[in-house]
């Protein structure tokens, strides 16, 4: 069985082979990925697995972005820590879900179904676009809480052009100053206004009012001038330009 593992947790990956041995899963790992870019680069360029396994909030954004830029035309199980409301909206759409920390008999349970199943697994652009926004609906907030001096302030989400991760430190800009929030961009993008906010690669998260250009950049990217963007560069990552297109059309 050829297998890939979707996964930006090592420790998840590797509980998740340590299971798979002990119930004596017979499998050829193709690899583990662990972001969505990486992820659409390998299905773009491989023969697809006969299983993915596949966890849904990845080091550069959602799962379900994947497939948004490419086709993925095998079962998928989700692995995901994510609440019961997200899981059951995708759940007729894959084999199955295990919840972290996965369970061996839950395990045991998905595989069975999978080998009982022959279905391919198919979800429309539209669904997909909806069920990422939905998941944002109420999840949005007025404030970041960002470090001052040896405490804390708020700052005003309508105040911040960008964010961006460097050197496991996230910072947000604003037009008068640069702060540093107590946050991880994982943490933060999913609580950000959809129609506002785009995560354009792993590390930046731009907002729309902050973009006074836009460019072509090579390898099919898109090369962004920001308000106040300091020492950055900008750079739409290739699996989120068209994306990126259609929510500056919003």
């Amino acid at each position: 069985m050829q297998i890939l593992i979707i996964e930006d947790e090592a420790r998840a990956a590797n509980q998740l082979q340590n299971l798979l041995q002990t119930i004596a899963f017979e499998y050829n790992l193709l690899g583990i990925m662990d972001t969505v870019e990486e992820s659409v680069a390998w299905f773009q360029n491989n023969k697809a697995p006969d299983l993915v396994f596949m966890d849904i909030q990845l080091a550069d954004g959602l799962s379900f972005e994947i497939f948004q830029n490419v086709q993925v035309p095998c079962p998928i199980i989700f692995t995901t820590a994510f609440d019961q409301y997200a899981i059951r909206a995708f759940k007729v759409n894959s084999v199955d879900y295990l919840l972290k920390p996965i369970q061996q008999a839950d395990l045991e349970q998905a595989l069975d179904k999978f080998k009982r199943s022959t279905q391919e697994l198919t979800i429309s652009h539209e669904t997909l676009q909806n069920f990422l926004a939905d998941m944002r609906v109420g999840s949005q907030r007025e404030g970041i809480l960002v470090k001052e001096g040896d405490g804390f302030a708020q700052l005003r989400i309508s105040d911040l052009l960008y964010a961006y991760s460097e050197d496991s430190i996230t910072f947000g800009v604003t037009a008068h100053k640069r702060v540093i929030i107590d946050e991880t961009l994982d943490q933060l993008y999913p609580t950000l206004d959809a129609n506002h906010f785009f995560r354009i690669n792993r590390s930046q998260i731009v907002a729309k009012p902050s973009i006074l250009k836009i460019e072509r950049y090579f390898n099919h990217r898109l090369k962004l001038a920001i308000t106040n963007a300091r020492d950055q560069e900008f750079i739409v990552s290739r699996p989120k330009t068209n994306d990126f297109k259609s929510w500056l059309n919003r």
